[in-house]
């Protein structure tokens, strides 16, 4: 976790922080001394989205600062702020959103446990009423990103289950799993025969929190630690960031963390099925039929198609105790980014007023999300001449699709069901948005499940 990044008291010193937009200096820069004129034109200060401007006094200490919002992009604004102002204590002047505020934090994000060196943070006081509500979500956005940030040495399946296990403890919740043979012995098949090779046995993780009387949501999360494709090994390049493959796991348990901090009343369970995918004398091959938990038989066209197989068992497991709401978080395909792009979320539902509510929130939330078709006719594409179905297609476009056609098969037709196919990852460092794990479609979740079931 991140330092606190906020304060809520008056009384801590701070520096006048000023939003800027162009129409707004157009409007005040005739009310300027000549010095504050000239100053600001010496720095090309013009309220553009990346125009900053710093004031000192005689004592050489920082007294007044100007961020640039371009067309009044106060989020975009926050997050250049964080990045471009010095280290010290700062406080808006003027109303700004809970978004923007949150931005100050995401963009001071930085993994660094690894690292000797840890850079001061810039630290914002804000209005109390926001402060409890911002805080929670900052903390969920860092722990998410530090989740896929971590190298799979030091979080493998069991690294996951010992975190998602610390947080039930603090949140008093039932926490379960199964290892290894388990899985067999309670018919979890799939999970077991994709995670068989590694060094680290495969499991499934539970956890049960809230009052039974409550509406029942269960998160379902991919939590592949590293994927090196199995036998269908992976290129160089596609595998060196594929510690990420359990960001669909990192998401769901930062969700039920924000869940439970934030004392939703609704039942919660969150299933985790994690895996290694390696390269081992047990691995699955290429043709290999998987009896499923359900009792569908698969055949293996490609290992590197894994993560909806492991899916499908704790999908499975989920529909069995009948949720009001089923959502899970994956990074299922590499078609979902070719349709959508690495900074966007796709998503899948079977049902259509939770697909508006949801495209709702996500813009309320700076969360941009696109819905996808669970497009029947492409079904024949996971047809199979000696099982039920087959785990890929080699058809070559689709494949977002096809793989949102493979899980639905394991979902109960009642079941209201979200399906999230996601980068969980930046590729490039952005305002807001450093270079590494990234957190994608959690705030438009958030603010759905706040709207329907929070107080």
């Amino acid at each position: 976790m991140q330092p606190n990044l906020f304060y809520t008291v008056d009384s801590v010193s701070s520096i006048p922080l000023y939003l800027v937009s162009p129409k707004k200096w157009a409007e005040q820069s005739a009310n300027l001394t000549s010095i504050e004129y000239n100053y600001f034109r010496q720095m090309q200060f013009n309220g553009n989205i990346d125009d900053c401007c710093l004031f000192y006094n005689a004592d050489g200490l920082l007294e007044k600062a100007f961020i640039g919002t371009g067309n009044e992009d106060q989020t975009l604004a926050m997050a250049h702020a964080a990045q471009l102002l010095p280290a010290n204590t700062y406080q808006v002047q003027g109303t700004y959103s809970a978004e923007a505020a949150l931005y100050w934090a995401l963009a001071q994000y930085q993994f660094d446990k690894y690292k000797e060196n840890r850079t001061q943070p810039r630290i914002m006081v804000i209005d109390p009423p926001m402060f409890d509500e911002l805080l929670l979500s900052a903390q969920t956005h860092f722990l998410v990103r530090d989740l896929i940030n971590e190298p799979a040495s030091d979080l493998g399946p069991e690294e996951l289950a010992d975190a998602v296990a610390a947080m039930a403890r603090k949140y008093d919740a039932k926490f379960e799993q199964w290892i290894g043979n388990e899985l067999l012995r309670d018919n979890f098949p799939a999970i077991h025969a994709v995670g068989r090779a590694a060094q680290s046995e495969p499991r499934l993780l539970s956890l049960i929190w809230g009052e039974e009387k409550n509406p029942r949501i269960t998160l379902v999360g991919k939590g592949v630690c590293f994927d090196t494709g199995g036998l269908n090994i992976k290129s160089p390049y596609g595998m060196r960031i594929m510690k990420k493959d359990m960001g669909g796991a990192a998401h769901v348990i930062g969700l039920a963390y924000w869940i439970m901090a934030s004392n939703l009343p609704i039942r919660l369970h969150l299933l985790i099925p994690t895996v290694e995918n390696a390269i081992g004398p047990c691995a699955c091959r290429p043709g290999d039929i998987l009896t499923m938990r359900n009792g569908f038989t698969v055949e293996l066209d490609n290992t590197d198609a894994e993560g909806r197989l492991i899916m499908a068992d704790a999908l499975v497991k989920a529909c069995e105790e009948y949720p009001d709401l089923l959502i899970d978080f994956a990074t299922l395909s590499s078609s979902a980014r070719v349709a959508v792009g690495t900074e966007m979320s796709a998503f899948f539902t079977n049902n259509e007023t939770l697909s508006e509510a949801l495209m709702s929130t996500s813009v309320k939330a700076f969360d941009p999300l696109w819905r996808l078709p669970l497009f029947a006719p492409y079904e024949q594409l996971l047809q199979s001449s000696i099982a039920d179905m087959v785990n890929c297609s080699d058809y070559p476009y689709a494949g977002a699709i096809v793989a949102a056609l493979f899980l639905q098969r394991y979902i109960t037709p009642s079941t209201p069901w979200l399906h999230f196919d996601i980068m969980a990852w930046s590729e490039q460092n952005k305002p807001g948005k450093p270079e590494g794990g990234e957190v994608m479609g959690l705030r438009a979740v958030m603010g759905y499940l706040l709207d329907t079931y929070g107080s």
